[in-house]
């Protein structure tokens, strides 16, 4: 059975050193994850892939999607919805690979 996202969340370092994640990549326009409410989830999944691959790829996008659960198969049918979600398919997908800076 596969964790939910919040319990998948659980087993992620905090997040009182980061105040945020700065992604970018060649020909897309650089985007900041905050850490506020609302996103602190997906900064914390961010930087545990940064943490672990380095980089935002096909394999930590593969990784992602699936600690993002029960929130993956909603974006899917609405694109749009979750952007957090949308940019690991896009990396997914082949189409940008992302760095990562920890703010």
């Amino acid at each position: 059975m596969s964790l939910s996202f919040a319990e998948s969340l659980a087993a992620m370092p905090p997040l009182e050193d980061v105040s945020g994640l700065e992604l970018s990549a060649p020909n897309s326009p650089v985007v900041v994850i905050e850490n506020k409410a609302g996103s602190q989830g997906s900064l914390r999944l961010y930087r545990h892939l940064l943490d672990k691959y380095g980089v935002i790829d096909a394999a930590a996008a593969v990784e992602g999607l699936a600690l993002y659960a029960e929130h993956t198969q909603d974006a899917r049918r609405n694109p749009g919805k979750h952007p957090n979600i949308d940019r690991l398919l896009d990396v997914e997908a082949g189409r940008v690979v992302y760095s990562g800076r920890i703010l």
